[in-house]
C-alpha cells in the first residue's frame, strides 16, 4: 500500500512539473521607448529612447497567463518656454530632461485568436537617475517613483515575442511644483525572446 501512495505521489509531482514548466517562460527583450511628460513645462512631443529587460510568463490558463517584468528605459523631454514661470533662475541653454526607471510592469496576457494577445495591467517605475543638465542649480525636479497604467497587444511566434503598448503614468512626478503637474507617457515596441 506504501508504495501505491509512493508511486502516485511521484506520478501527480511528475505531471505538475510537466504542466508548469509548459505554462512557464522566462526571457529577454529590447526595443524603442518613445516617451513625453506631459504639462505646461515640457512640449507636447514624443521623443525616442531605449528599453531592455527580462521578463516572464506564467500560465494560469490555457489561453492566460500573467507576465511580470523587469524593464530598464530611458525617458526625455524637451522644456518648453514656460518652464521659467517654474523655475525662474532656469539657464536657458539647458533643455532636455533625461530620466532612467527601472520599471516592473505585471501585466495579464490574453489570447485573442493564433499569434494575438492583449496584455494590461499597472506599472510602478523608479527613477534611476536623471541627467542634471536640465537643472543646473541643484534642485530635485523628478520624485523617485511614478506609478502608471499599461495596455496593448502582444504578437508571440514559439520563442518570438513583439510587442506594442501605451503606458500613461498616473502619479506626478514633479518634486518642485504643485501648479503644474507632470505624468509621464510612453508608446512602446519591442521585441523578445523566450525559453
Amino acid at each position: 500500500m506504501r508504495a501505491i501512495k509512493t508511486t502516485a505521489v511521484f506520478v501527480f509531482f511528475l505531471f505538475v512539473t510537466g504542466t508548469l514548466n509548459a505554462q512557464f517562460h522566462i526571457g529577454a527583450k529590447a526595443g524603442i521607448n518613445a516617451t513625453k511628460i506631459t504639462g505646461k513645462s515640457f512640449k507636447e512631443e514624443f521623443n525616442y529612447n531605449y528599453l531592455v529587460g527580462f521578463f516572464a510568463e506564467i500560465g494560469v490558463g490555457q489561453k492566460v497567463s500573467i507576465n511580470p517584468e523587469l524593464i530598464y528605459s530611458q525617458a526625455s523631454s524637451t522644456r518648453d518656454t514656460s518652464f521659467k514661470n517654474v523655475l525662474p533662475d532656469f539657464n536657458k541653454d539647458q533643455t532636455k530632461a533625461k530620466l532612467n526607471y527601472i520599471s516592473i510592469p505585471i501585466l495579464l496576457n490574453v489570447q485573442l485568436a493564433g499569434p494575438l494577445h492583449i496584455e494590461a495591467g499597472p506599472q510602478f517605475g523608479v527613477l534611476t537617475s536623471s541627467n542634471k543638465t536640465l537643472l543646473q542649480n541643484g534642485e530635485e525636479a523628478f520624485k523617485k517613483g511614478d506609478f502608471s497604467m499599461v495596455g496593448g497587444v502582444q504578437l508571440k511566434f514559439n520563442a518570438l515575442r513583439v510587442s506594442g503598448r501605451y503606458v500613461i503614468g498616473l502619479s506626478n512626478v514633479s518634486d518642485i511644483t504643485t501648479q503644474d503637474k507632470w505624468k509621464n507617457q510612453a508608446l512602446q515596441v519591442a521585441v523578445g525572446f523566450a525559453l
